[in-house]
């Protein structure tokens, strides 16, 4: 069949050879027990240790190592499947826009590197499984990064290109009875890598599965399920395409619904069979309701059973209707997350267990919908989204950010983009379509196909979009690069953008109402992040041609690394010293990297989605069901008070409200008429075990929270005793002394119970850790002055302040001093910083601020505490569990919460601003018997962290932060939004910001405990 020559690797109307046409992801078993234990006889695994060599590009390959005659056991060995970049050759390398090679290797579209380009050999000596024997035998590669030439015993076999669908060849023409040599070459870089230019880690290798497999007699060699709802969505016609290798099979259909037998079919096969069965009135799928039948098919030839198939059906109906995307005639709203194939310890080789916790993760959380970012997963995830019940945008692997970015900034001209209007890609992208297709056409989770991702446009991804129409009638087609090249509109069925402001999609719906609008990006979660994102989930309810978006994304794209030190660390871009690259970019993340656990940002994402919302009155209840399919009634809700943070009472009401309806209950009890702060909550929970969650799991919540008035009960302070000394003034009284400092400018000392509490001045603090937002809109060099107010802050004058000695003021049960602050700003600013004493050791604290018009607005207004990292304990009455903020207070209770300090360090790939608590009413930092300090005062921030905002601004990574030394709190009158509309200049909402339109003043209390 020819031989294999590498320069035609670069050519894009080269990529593939000999490969074996597409088909969906069926397994075949020889019988029904196989199929019970999902172990095929039919398949053999090649998975494991391969033999393998190593070449920084194809000039030092090692020529003829196909040859029979080359013995290669002494090569080294790998493991098939994993990358090899995670297994000790060449390097990781993060990119986002820019491709790998920029300013390495000066080349153009029909070029690939030539000095480097890595290429792996692997060899694999096999013999042929006895049950394989004498029959057909061909090889699946699940994927393959990014191009692989295949040889058997010296004989070339085949190639193919995309790296992200099914390779296979058939080896029958060059198997040999004993050992046989399989030689598989894999390019990290073809002309298919122009395509490939995702925001994403570049590796290479066989990183996923690699299989024989073998055929009987008559074997159906692809499958097409397709249910055809009525228009009244309730009887289907289940219809069933099938291609038949081989000949005079007969094959037996059986429908079931559990153990069930719903209707039977018998069709004599040819080689394009087709099978239609009527279905009366079948329970639909959803992901709300995931309710799926099984497909039997047994062929048999002469009363043989040859083949068993099991597959999957879900039935339900997905349409454009009045331009309004809708499932089984109800509009949809996704709720949903980009998700990048990705584990810290193997790359995009993900096992299974990470990809059911993945789908368990977002289950948990509401989200309903998985666009696979931007390439076919692993096989094994949609099944998964089928069973579990999650909605796909199954993309198409492509993606060349890096060959048309320059041009949507006016740089160059349109002939450089990949694919364009460029014919020579077209026979490549088309198939990369099909196979896309193919694979996964029966999976009922897929409502929509994608023809990729950030490639400008053109004819190209037009013909892209038709061909995915021609295939599959059944689903719409997304593509979001028209936003950049409105020539061929048509080419996406929906209006797609990404990071869009909810203005301006008000704003474009004003004037385009031809197509529904999805944000197939937003609400980027880089780093501390995710704020305002209720503003886009409440427009789904305000706007219905708005049907919601896709978080980026799901996983930080981290790797498992040790530093110099031998230290584990979770590193991003940059850290394998491989350049170009974009550096913690990688890290989008509302779940960590590492054991890919829930990131703080998650119980906003779970509030935001919920779907019932609840309002709550003294004495009624609103509740609004916003999910299609299910009634409140399928969920245990019970209505919860809490009087200050402590339990009162429990009681369960019944509800029954319809699907997208509402209805109002009364409060099952009155409210306490005793003073005090109360909190009601509805929540809602599941009544029985599911696949992702025990019974008792809550889905959905509400809370209000009510003050009863009462007459405050004053005590009476023991009196204080007032040390006048020549620079410091002492204070002492029960249990407790302070000594204020006029030389160094204010509270050196307070000591309780005999023991000193404070090992730094407390002071005014204006700064934050920025933030990956605060980063990419210059919050630091716009805010940089409230740093430096925060650093240089000082009592002392030099001459170009006013000198402001402290005042002191006695009361008849308190001392007061105030400090004045200048701060080292242009223009000159000060604050003051009032210090209250009070005989039980109460320390009331007031920091003052006159704002200066040229100073705009600060990152955080408060005063920052160093105490003993000895006191570790925190407890707080506020809104919690995790950290909030602002603008991502939502999905947080009112409550009474405990941790230790270091867990309020997020776990965020670069540290920056995290653990702050808003709506704090008190807040206890103690050691582990209990004594501390107290803090308190009305609706604050507050933070226990074992850093300073400084310490953790100069870190790059977790390791790199200095040992524990002090417990840094700080407590504030606010801190501004983390923001998250984008990580590139996205500012904060003005909302979400310090008003400094007025003087600012901030009072809280602390004492010893």
């Amino acid at each position: 069949m020819g031989e294999f020559r590498y320069e035609k690797v670069k050519d894009p109307e080269y990529f593939m050879d000999h490969r074996m046409d597409a088909h969906s992801d069926h397994v075949a078993y020889a019988s029904w027990k196989e199929s019970e234990e999902e172990k095929s006889s039919y398949r053999y695994s090649l998975d494991g240790i391969w033999k393998f060599h190593y070449a920084k590009n194809y000039e030092q390959t090692v020529k003829g190592f196909e040859e029979t005659g080359v013995d290669c056991h002494s090569w080294d060995d790998i493991r098939v499947p994993a990358h090899i970049q995670m297994e000790g050759y060449d390097s990781p390398q993060y990119v986002n826009v820019q491709y790998p090679w920029d300013g390495r290797e000066a080349i153009m579209p029909g070029e690939i590197p030539q000095r480097f380009n890595p290429v792996a050999s692997y060899v694999k000596y096999f013999e042929v499984p006895e049950q394989m024997k004498d029959k057909p035998l061909y090889i699946s590669f699940q994927g393959a990064e990014s191009g692989l030439a295949v040889w058997l015993n010296g004989n070339f076999v085949g190639y193919s290109e995309d790296t992200f669908t099914p390779s296979e060849f058939e080896l029958t023409p060059y198997v040999k009875d004993g050992e046989n040599k399989l030689a598989v070459q894999v390019f990290k870089w073809t002309s298919g890598s122009w395509c490939e230019d995702q925001d994403f880690y570049r590796f290479s290798g066989l990183y996923r599965s690699v299989y024989l497999y073998t055929i009987p007699e008559v074997h159906i060699y692809d499958m097409c399920v397709r249910t055809l709802l009525d228009d009244a969505y309730r009887d289907a016609d289940l219809s069933i395409d099938l291609t038949t290798m081989g000949e005079g099979g007969v094959a037996k259909l059986t429908l079931l619904e559990g153990e069930n037998v719903q209707k039977t079919a018998k069709v004599k096969l040819e080689k394009s069979s087709h099978v239609s069965i009527s279905v009366q009135a079948p329970h639909l799928w959803s992901a709300e309701d995931p309710y799926l039948y099984e497909l039997k098919i047994e062929v048999k030839k002469d009363g043989e059973t040859k083949e068993c198939i099991s597959q999957k059906v879900g039935f339900r109906r997905f349409e454009m209707k009045d331009n309004i995307m809708c499932l089984n005639g109800k509009r949809i709203v996704f709720k949903g997350v980009n998700r990048h194939e990705f584990s810290s310890k193997t790359g995009r080789a993900v096992s299974t267990e990470e990809i059911v916790k993945d789908i368990v993760t977002m289950k948990r959380n509401n989200i309903n919908a998985i666009r696979t970012c931007h390439y076919p997963d692993d096989s094994r995830i949609y099944a998964l989204c089928d069973a579990y019940g999650l909605y796909m945008i199954a993309e198409n692997n492509m993606e060349s950010h890096g060959s048309w970015d320059p041009v949507a900034r006016g740089l160059e001209d349109k002939s450089v983009v990949v694919p364009g209007d460029n014919m020579k890609w077209e026979g490549m992208m088309l198939d990369r379509v099909n196979s896309c297709y193919q694979r996964d056409k029966n999976h009922p989770a897929i409502l929509i196909w994608s023809c990729g991702n950030e490639s400008y446009g053109g004819k190209v991804i037009y013909d892209m979009s038709e061909k995915f129409r021609s295939l599959d009638p059944t689903r719409l087609v997304h593509y979001e690069g028209v936003f950049n090249d409105r020539r061929y509109n048509d080419s996406s069925d929906m209006e797609s953008q990404m990071y869009p402001s909810v203005e301006s999609i008000r704003e474009f719906l004003k004037k385009d109402r031809s197509k529904p609008f999805i944000c197939c990006e937003y609400t980027h979660a880089m780093g501390n992040s995710c704020g305002a994102m209720f503003k886009y989930t409440d427009l789904t309810d305000e706007e219905p041609l708005y049907q919601g978006g896709f978080i980026w994304d799901y996983i930080d794209q981290s790797i498992l690394k040790k530093n110099r030190y031998g230290e584990e660390f979770q590193a991003y871009g940059g850290d394998f010293m491989e350049r170009p690259t974009d550096y913690n970019f990688s890290g989008n993340g509302i779940v960590y990297g590492g054991e890919r656990d829930e990131s703080p940002k998650m119980p906003s994402v779970k509030y935001n989605y919920q779907n019932i919302s609840v309002t709550i009155g003294e004495d009624r209840i609103r509740v609004t069901n916003k999910n299609l399919f299910v009634n409140t009634d399928q969920f245990d809700c019970a209505v919860i008070l809490e009087k200050e943070g402590h339990f009162v009472k429990k009681v369960p009401i019944d509800t029954d409200v319809a699907p997208l309806s509402k209805a109002e209950y009364p409060m099952p009890f009155a409210l306490p008429e005793e003073p005090g702060e109360y909190a009601v909550t509805v929540s809602f929970t599941l009544k029985e075990d599911t696949k992702w969650a025990k019974a008792g799991h809550e889905v959905a919540f509400g809370q209000e929270i009510f003050r009863k008035k009462g007459e405050e009960c004053k005590k009476k302070n023991p009196p204080v005793e007032v040390i006048y000394g020549k620079l410091n003034l002492g204070v002492r009284g029960e249990n407790f002394d302070v000594l204020f400092s006029g030389l160094n400018g204010g509270l050196v000392s307070y000591r309780y119970a005999g023991k000193e509490m404070i090992e730094a001045i407390p002071m005014p603090n204006f700064w934050r850790a920025p933030t990956d937002n605060d980063c990419g809109n210059l919050m630091p060099q716009r805010y940089g002055q409230w740093k430096l107010a925060s650093m240089y802050l000082t009592h002392k004058t030099d001459g170009t302040f006013d000198d402001h000695p402290p005042v002191i003021k006695q009361e008849e049960d308190s001392i007061s001093i105030t400090y004045t602050y200048h701060m080292p700003t242009t223009p000159r600013a000060d604050c003051e910083l009032t210090y209250q004493v009070f005989g039980d050791g109460t320390i009331k604290t007031k920091l003052a601020y006159v704002p200066v018009k040229e100073l705009g607005d600060m990152p955080e207004f408060g005063v920052m505490f160093q105490i003993n990292a000895d006191y570790d304990q925190v407890e707080w009455y506020g809104l919690g569990p995790e950290e909030t903020y602002a603008d991502r207070t939502q999905g947080a209770k009112l409550g009474i919460y405990r941790n230790e300090v270091k867990d309020n360090l997020a776990k965020y790939l670069v540290p920056q601003e995290c653990g702050n608590k808003t709506g704090v009413r008190y807040a206890k930092v103690t050691d582990k018997k209990g004594r501390g300090m107290l803090f308190a005062g009305d609706n604050m921030s507050f933070s226990a962290l074992p850093y300073t905002p400084h310490e953790m601004e100069n870190a790059k990574h977790a390791y790199e932060l200095p040992p524990v030394h002090h417990t840094v709190i700080r407590v504030a009158k606010a801190q501004m939004g983390v923001a998250g509309d984008n990580s590139w200049g996205a500012r904060t909402h003005e909302e979400f910001l310090l008003p400094v339109n007025e003087k600012l003043e901030f009072e809280f209390s602390f004492r010893g405990i």
